[in-house]
């Protein structure tokens, strides 16, 4: 499967075309590689009346009935494995996927709702899950595929705070400079849903098994699957959140007063509160997927692979310039790696807006064009910045690929670069260099990518 839509205007007649075309080779098996769908059909067999998943088996008895729900960035292709693998053994299922999900389910019905921002379309997705649940009997098995981007594809609004302004709360938290856990600390609390909502009312004796995938460091299941396990975060936490970013004053009235009144009925769950399930929790691809199937598809195309962390954080501008000021080093010497070679990191990084711009980018964007911005003129070297679900912050960009020249190309179509990476225009100026990466929904969701080639 061919993920980049646009590799023939990144790579063809360009500058350091070779590099070009082995790094997106590189992201592409990289994409192959962090499939959750392909995980899935390794670990979930169905023998008989015995379902196998991972190393715990089920026994489908005639009365057993089968769930599957979700939620997230990466949930259809488990919940296109699951069908095939299950077929008409799986009774009832309602997922919700990002639109633009071009495929189709059978067995489970496939909703669609708006990301990273919610609207009316995740509302219905999520009374649609929740009806389902609530069929569900003592012995029966409910199968959760929730993944990253289920905050703003599954919701349901605390009394008293309207769709709007839980939308608006999402917009300030992801341009604030907090991280996805601090970010879903708040967000968790103004949910009915989240924090484990979601299972709380499932009668004693259910089996609830959650195959989720990761997109935050360190992989905590209540920060990637909060809707279906126990959670760790409390009101206080979110206080702590909106006191660090300065929001108080920032956020929507009815939230604020929700986040400071803490009423214990709207805090989430706890391990004992969710005892009276049997449940399996397993991660198809933890945060740092993306990075180690980096290395394999590094060696494979002949660069010696250098990861220098899984875990970035921050500013993703500071990251982009940390690169190249890594690329000086090993071409004045060698060091820490000899050339040809494929600098490797990954994470969460962030871009911190003020207050009244009104610039398009992205994360990843961002990064490439900081990268951009300290290796004009260079040659023998190529950077890309990946958002692994095809969708880089807001925008339609997955994010972008730049060279020595990308600056040059961006200024000679009346385009200032420099005034787009001091704006956070950064798409602009990508578009204009001819160097913004375009794949649509990959079907995963796993922590950001950025590679660098030296030759």
């Amino acid at each position: 499967m061919k993920y980049i839509k646009n590799q023939d205007e990144l790579i063809t007649a360009r500058p350091e075309e070779k590099l070009r075309r082995d790094i997106i080779d590189i992201a592409e098996n990289v994409l192959d590689y962090v499939n959750p769908g392909l995980i899935t059909r390794k670990i979930v067999q169905l023998n008989d009346n015995q379902l196998i998943i991972q190393n715990k088996s089920y026994q489908l008895t005639p009365e057993t009935r089968i769930f599957v729900i979700g939620a997230g960035k990466a949930t259809f292709p488990v919940a296109k494995a699951l069908e095939d693998i299950l077929g008409k053994k799986i009774y009832k299922g309602a997922v919700i996927c990002k639109k633009g999900e071009k495929g189709t389910l059978n067995y489970i019905s496939l909703y669609e709702g708006n990301h990273p921002v919610p609207d009316d379309s995740s509302l219905k997705g999520a009374q649609a899950v929740t009806t389902i649940l609530r069929e569900v009997r003592s012995g029966d098995i409910v199968i959760a595929c929730i993944s990253g981007g289920s905050s703003s594809l599954l919701v349901s609004p605390v009394p008293g705070v309207s769709l709007d302004d839980k939308a608006a709360t999402s917009k300030i938290l992801l341009t604030c400079g907090a991280n996805i856990i601090e970010i879903n600390s708040v967000r968790k609390h103004l949910s009915l849903l989240k924090g484990g909502k979601l299972i709380q009312a499932l009668p004693p004796g259910t089996h609830l098994i959650n195959l989720t995938v990761s997109d935050v460091i360190g992989d905590a299941l209540d920060y990637i699957t909060d809707p279906s396990v126990p959670d760790t975060s409390t009101f206080a936490d979110a206080q702590r959140t909106l006191d660090k970013y300065q929001l108080w004053d920032r956020l929507p009235h009815s939230v604020v007063e929700h986040i400071r009144k803490a009423d214990p009925q709207f805090e989430t769950m706890r391990e004992d509160d969710l005892s009276h399930i049997d449940r399996q929790d397993i991660v198809l691809l933890p945060a740092d997927a993306a990075c180690q199937g980096a290395i394999l598809a590094a060696k494979q195309a002949g660069y010696t692979p250098l990861l220098l962390s899984n875990c970035f954080e921050g500013e993703s501008s500071a990251l982009g310039r940390n690169f190249v000021a890594i690329a000086k080093q090993i071409l004045q010497d060698g060091h820490p790696v000899s050339r040809p070679c494929c600098v490797i990191g990954g994470g969460e990084t962030t871009v911190l807006i003020s207050s009244g711009f009104k610039g398009e980018g992205g994360p990843n964007q961002e990064f490439a064009l900081s990268a951009a911005a300290d290796m004009q003129g260079m040659k023998g070297l190529v950077v890309l910045g990946l958002d692994t679900d095809g969708t880089d912050g807001p925008t339609p960009y997955a994010g972008g690929l730049v060279d020595g020249y990308t600056f040059e190309r961006a200024s000679n179509n009346q385009c200032n670069p420099m005034d787009c990476l001091k704006n956070h225009n950064v798409s602009q100026a990508l578009i204009a260099a001819k160097d913004i990466v375009v794949s649509g929904n990959t079907g995963t969701n796993v922590n950001d990518l950025k590679l660098m080639l030296i030759q």
